[in-house]
């Protein structure tokens, strides 16, 4: 598995489609870990097939369910790609494609729904250009943009919220945030461990914010690693990751910040039979997520409460 995994990191893009896992097949054999007394699905079912990952979106990256437009996910290609971000359903259909503008991006990993904010109701959506292979890049930045009242093509412009990570550059595919405080994380892509979790404070346009270390996440033996996606449940209390090959669930019943999913009970939940898994998102009442993968045609998966 690990090779397998190290060949991916090495390629770093998605110029040749990588031959999924069968062990990454729904529930393939796994005996779950019931998630009792916590909101959301006490036990998944198999995932499922919606649809297919469409032609405008190849290299889809990320996705983020909507907190505006019931069913809508959003969803944006790697790096080498028009700077556009896409509103699908689970079938793969698109609903809108936005062309934003103000920002020269890199590369592109992932994307979130939360409060433009802390304190605040209305929702913006925020994409990570925080891909960084070969950790050189002396600062990083996310993308705000409100979420459209409506879905229809647009033209839309972003603020750039520059940030550097105080201990170094960081390879990272992973943004978070917390629906409830709105504050933002992301988690770091190492062959280490499942990553580390990094707080991301003070981020402003024209300004610089800090990345600070909380801590790291790790699985059961160290058996996985690389991650490529994250997603948190409305509740706060447990955080979906997805890797090359597996995804798990960080549960930490009760959870009021960021800082107590260090060290929580990390278990694993139902995956799918993807090339390239890098997409992950909590379905909007977090009662089950929708997984996603690069390459035009892949199969859009979702996973709900058994």
């Amino acid at each position: 598995m690990f090779a397998v995994a190290g060949l991916l990191l090495a390629c770093a893009c998605s110029s040749s489609r990588p031959v999924p896992s069968a062990s990454n097949a729904p529930d393939a054999g796994m005996q779950q870990v019931p998630a009792t007394g916590m909101e959301g699905c006490v036990l998944y079912a198999d995932g499922r097939k919606t649809g297919t990952v469409p032609r405008q979106v190849p290299e889809l990256s990320g996705l983020a369910a909507s907190q505006r437009h019931p069913g809508i996910f959003w969803g944006h290609n790697d790096s080498n790609n028009a700077f556009e971000l896409f509103a699908l359903d689970e079938a793969g259909a698109v609903k809108a494609t936005l062309t934003l503008t103000g920002a020269d991006p890199r590369d592109i990993e992932d994307v979130a729904v939360g409060p433009c904010e802390p304190g605040q109701k209305a929702t913006c959506v925020f994409l990570a250009d925080t891909g960084d292979n070969f950790e050189r890049r002396k600062e990083v930045r996310l993308f705000r943009l409100p979420e459209p009242e409506t879905l229809a093509d647009a033209t839309l412009p972003v603020e750039a919220l520059p940030f550097t990570y105080v201990d170094g550059a960081h390879d990272t595919e992973s943004l978070i945030i917390d629906a409830r405080s709105g504050r933002i994380a992301v988690l770091t892509k190492t062959r280490a461990s499942l990553g580390d979790l990094y707080a991301v404070e003070g981020l402003k346009p024209g300004g610089s914010g800090k990345a600070t270390k909380l801590g790291t996440l790790r699985v059961p033996e160290d058996v996985d690693r690389l991650t490529t996606g994250a997603s948190l449940h409305p509740s706060g209390e447990r955080l979906l990751v997805r890797t090359y090959t597996r995804v798990w669930e960080v549960r930490k019943p009760g959870a009021k910040r960021l800082e107590d999913l260090i060290q929580a009970q990390v278990v694993e939940v139902p995956g799918a039979s993807q090339a390239q898994a890098e997409a992950i998102t909590f379905l909007q009442d977090g009662r089950g997520y929708l997984l996603g993968s690069e390459f035009t045609g892949e199969p859009l998966v979702r996973v709900d409460c058994r």
